[in-house]
């Protein structure tokens, strides 16, 4: 008898041993769920659910323990075998643990006197609350139907000495009916935009087409497009604000102009909207400036029912510069997306690879290790469209794609940001230097 009671004993502590211990909301959970998911799971944010309370969270678990296990949250889409990224939103093992644990135990709330102080988030801003705010004069209005062509704002600064802008954040007023926002910098004596009045929605392919009618199928250049300007900021579903580190920033002399350039989709009702910007100024002189390029073409056309359609783009720096993240752009038949560099002693790398592209979320991708790239040196970016049937968001297979602005159309954008000195501009990478100084080749390609 003693001997099957210490056997008894024995196995007791042993199944005591390999039980976990019971997992709460707000000891375990709130920690996991502020560090991965509060970002975007808050009121005023891109989430239709908020993860700030138990009582919020709660009817959540099963889908959260489901999200996670799938990854499919947080979303994150690089390839681990290319690239190290220092924004990496990957969950760790260990917290998915706790979130599945919790699920699978009865999600129970814990005590409250055991959860982390609530983050004091600043509402309506993820970049804090900002130094200024740049918005739309006047609200636009969107009608319930149809399409609508990008709008075009030009808002005076104001700025009477150059301006350092180390966050900068673009936010909708209405986000059901705002695709995307992008704030361009336009610099005084900057033809672009020539004939947009401050403040008024202007529509640079309403002129193109008045001008096509009258026979001018020539007055183009100048109108549309983003080519003119730097960009400030941007907004697309999923996207978080571009966070520069000490010594960098967004240059923004004095008397520039900001360019929004605004995408709306009708949603069913008539509604309006005023978008806007906000700035959180450098607190120390900077020393590089951020600039924004893009490997990019629209020369293609994808044919109908085609599931892996490849489209290829590359630039050439003419300066030298350090590249610091990698944005790819498409729209609904965007499959995949790759970046690789060619140094000009012939060495290749691939930074990032994007296998399972996912339009609604348009993420950025910071190097943890910034590169350094010598004048010369090639950025070649490939993307692959499924313009297939099999592709759930395909809004029609049987079409043939071009490029265009509408998202029913598809774009190849490889966005990537790279630090130079002060003194430098884009036309200083991107325009061929005389042959007596340098013999680069072309800039765009």
């Amino acid at each position: 008898m003693r001997i099957l009671a210490l056997s008894l004993a024995v196995g007791s502590v042993a199944v005591a041993a390999t039980t976990p211990p019971s997992v709460t909301f707000y000891k375990d959970v709130l920690p996991v769920l502020q560090k991965n998911c509060q970002t975007c799971h808050r009121p005023g944010e891109a989430a239709p659910m908020s993860f700030l309370s138990y009582e919020t969270t709660r009817p959540w678990a099963k889908a959260i323990k489901t999200a996670v296990l799938t990854k499919k949250m947080p979303p994150w889409f690089a390839d681990p075998h290319y690239g190290k990224f220092s924004n990496d939103r990957s969950m760790a093992q260990a917290d998915i643990d706790t979130l599945v644990a919790w699920a699978d135990t009865g999600a129970s709330v814990g005590d409250p006197n055991e959860g982390p102080k609530p983050i004091d988030w600043v509402e309506g801003w993820r970049i804090g609350k900002p130094d200024m705010v740049i918005a739309m004069p006047t609200p636009f209005n969107v009608p319930a139907s149809g399409t609508i062509d990008y709008q075009y704002i030009v808002i005076p600064t104001g700025f009477t000495e150059d301006k350092y802008v180390q966050l900068a954040e673009a936010r909708p007023g209405n986000p059901a009916i705002v695709h995307h926002i992008i704030a361009f910098i336009r610099e005084p004596g900057n033809p672009w935009m020539k004939d947009a009045q401050p403040g008024v929605p202007f529509v640079p392919r309403e002129r193109q087409r008045r001008a096509e009618s009258n026979g001018d199928k020539k007055r183009r250049e100048g109108d549309g497009g983003g080519g003119f300007g730097d960009m400030l900021a941007g907004y697309a579903p999923g996207t978080l604000p571009d966070i520069l580190k000490p010594g960098q920033a967004k240059l923004v002399k004095a008397g520039s102009d900001i360019v929004l350039q605004l995408h709306y989709t009708a949603n069913g009702k008539a509604t309006t909207d005023i978008s806007k910007v906000g700035l959180v100024f450098a607190k120390e002189q900077p020393t590089e400036r951020v600039l924004t390029l893009a490997a990019s073409t629209a020369n293609f056309a994808i044919p109908p029912g085609d599931s892996n359609y490849q489209v290829d783009a590359k630039i050439t720096l003419q300066d030298d510069a350090t590249l610091i993240d990698m944005l790819p752009h498409m729209h609904f038949r965007g499959k995949s997306f790759e970046y690789r560099i060619t140094y000009p002693n012939g060495e290749k790398e691939t930074l990032l690879n994007v296998p399972h592209y996912d339009f609604n979320w348009q993420l950025t991708y910071d190097l943890a290790q910034p590169r350094r790239m010598p004048a010369g040196t090639v950025i070649e970016c490939t993307a692959h469209y499924d313009n297939s049937p099999n592709n759930p968001a395909n809004p029609d297979p049987t079409k043939e794609v071009h490029f265009g602005e509408q998202t029913w159309e598809e774009m190849m954008f490889g966005f990537f940001d790279v630090a130079v000195p002060m003194d430098k501009t884009v036309m200083d990478l991107m325009r061929p230097k005389k042959p007596a100084q340098s013999g680069a080749g072309a800039g765009l390609e």
